[in-house]
């Protein structure tokens, strides 16, 4: 799996992760289980909904400095 999530991408997804879930714990609400799902992508650094669509937030060619460390993706 060649990373398609920047480091924007990334940052945004774990916020929006944790805060789905505590919104769960909050509420006592099954939708905090959902924030599992932006957290996972964020951590593994690839969306598999991305990947059909072509899409990739990594920059140009995936090496934004940002994404896989440097730029070293894929070589």
């Amino acid at each position: 799996m060649k990373p398609n999530i920047g480091t924007i991408d990334r940052a945004l997804r774990i916020l929006l992760g944790l805060g789905l879930i505590a919104y769960g714990i909050v509420n006592h609400s099954w939708l905090g289980a959902i924030g599992a799902v932006p957290l996972l992508t964020a951590f593994i650094r690839f969306c598999p909904l991305y990947a059909p669509l072509g899409i990739s937030t990594c920059g140009k060619g995936g090496n934004d400095g940002g994404c896989c460390g440097g730029g070293k993706c894929g070589s």
